[in-house]
């Protein structure tokens, strides 16, 4: 027997249907997340946070996740010590072989305007 053919019609709605849902979900979450902040978000704005550069709603949102997450706020101190330690270290001068090797490198080179 035969199988019955397939509704090429009810197939598109319920994909459209799918993609329709799946846009609203998307949605839902963007709308949510401006609200708030997710580790993401942290990882992605620390750098800005300590310098300064955050708005200041987004400076309220981010110490509002600092504030109920551990793991970030762990975090975000580790890359202030890290920071902290680096802007200490005293690079030590190139030996002379280095330093006349990368005099030799760039001799040639001009910039571009």
């Amino acid at each position: 027997m035969p199988s019955a053919p397939s509704n090429a019609i009810g197939t598109v709605d319920l994909r459209q249907n799918a993609l329709v849902a799946l846009f609203d979900d998307l949605l839902q979450r963007f709308r949510h997340r401006q609200d708030r902040m997710v580790c993401r978000d942290v990882v992605e704005l620390v750098t800005d946070y300590l310098e300064g550069a955050l708005s200041a709603n987004d400076r309220r949102l981010f110490e509002r996740h600092l504030a109920a997450c551990p793991d970030c706020t762990a975090y975000v101190e580790q890359v202030r010590r890290t920071i902290d330690t680096l802007g200490r270290v005293q690079p030590e001068p190139p030996d002379p072989a280095t330093r006349d090797a990368l005099r030799e490198a760039f001799r040639d080179f001009h910039p571009k305007d």
